[in-house]
């Protein structure tokens, strides 16, 4: 077989919940008596899995006639290498492409939609089939790239965590986290649910959410028909970032003054832990990949040096 090159063409895919239910229950009928047992409908797990693995399946089918074709699951990036030339394929939900972007640097990302049907792919323009064309035009430098402004989070012993969508950081559990923030001359001890910082690409998700339910509570608590701006859209290559307190508390040793404002290069914004264990920052929604965050541990967040790379 005479492949078009030689560089390689890492494949990212994710566990399907089938697999995750086989992995809980160790068979496949055990995970259907389980889900029906609760009266949800077990088929369209199948259903889903049997689409999923096709769609990988073509994927790497097509992407083996074009180079070198590596398959990783997507628990393996935080320790996978890429090689500076590596094409990325992420086939799966717009969540898969976002946490493979935060591991990347040059590399270029195409994110395949497995089901169109199903799921609605804002970050997943492609389909299975595109991939012929896709990928070398890509390794030939006349696919589009759109960059994707990334956030960084940087501690005081030189620990870093990158966020495509946002960071949090805050406590593990639901107990309040407490904290210094500061950013430009504003300087304040906190008590509250943590700190959402947002990029352009994430601030229709978790900000948006944060900001429309502050509105909605001031438009009950003050006036009832003061308009509002619940839409904070910013481009996703913008090189700033938006940061959002979580139900900050006032009182006689907390602040609430410095709760949402603009993170710039120039002018980073700097929390100082102050809680005893259980502190942590975690980026787009990945728990399990974090940073602890307890009693003296100063971390810095700003706008990353590096961006995602993402083929349209």
């Amino acid at each position: 077989m005479k492949r078009l090159t030689g560089n390689k063409i890492i494949l990212v895919k994710r566990k399907t919940p089938l697999e995750e239910l086989v992995s809980r229950f160790n068979t496949v009928s055990q995970a259907k008596f389980y889900v029906e047992h609760l009266g949800a409908d077990f088929s369209d797990y199948l259903n889903e899995n049997s689409k999923y693995q096709k769609a990988v399946a073509e994927s790497t089918a097509i992407l083996n006639e074009i180079g070198r074709v590596h398959i990783i699951d997507r628990s393996f990036l935080p320790n996978f290498i890429f090689g500076d030339n590596d094409i990325v394929v992420a086939v799966g939900q717009d969540g898969l492409v976002a946490n493979t972007l935060k591991y990347l640097s040059t590399q270029k990302l195409a994110g395949v939609n497995p089901e169109p049907e199903r799921w609605d792919g804002v970050l997943l323009p492609f389909k299975v089939k595109d991939l012929r064309y896709i990928i070398p035009e890509a390794m030939a430098g006349t696919r589009p790239v759109k960059e994707i402004t990334m956030a960084k989070a940087v501690l005081n012993d030189a620990q870093a965590l990158y966020a495509v969508n946002d960071l949090f950081i805050g406590h593990k559990s639901h107990v309040s986290a407490r904290y210094r923030i500061s950013i430009g001359k504003s300087e304040e001890f906190h008590s509250s649910s943590g700190i959402i910082v947002s990029t352009g690409l994430g601030s229709t998700g978790w900000l948006k959410s944060i900001i429309a339910g502050a509105n909605a509570i001031t438009r009950s608590a003050v006036d009832k028909n003061a308009k509002t701006n619940t839409d904070l859209k910013f481009n996703w290559n913008a090189d700033y970032l938006y940061f959002s307190v979580r139900e900050p508390f006032p009182s006689k040793t907390s602040q609430a003054n410095t709760v949402f404002g603009k993170v710039t290069r120039k002018e980073p914004l700097k929390i100082l832990s102050q809680m005893a264990e259980n502190g942590t920052i975690f980026s787009d929604g990945v728990e399990s990949d974090f940073l602890s965050f307890n009693s003296g541990v100063e971390a810095t967040i700003a706008v990353a040096e590096k961006r995602g790379h993402l083929l349209v």
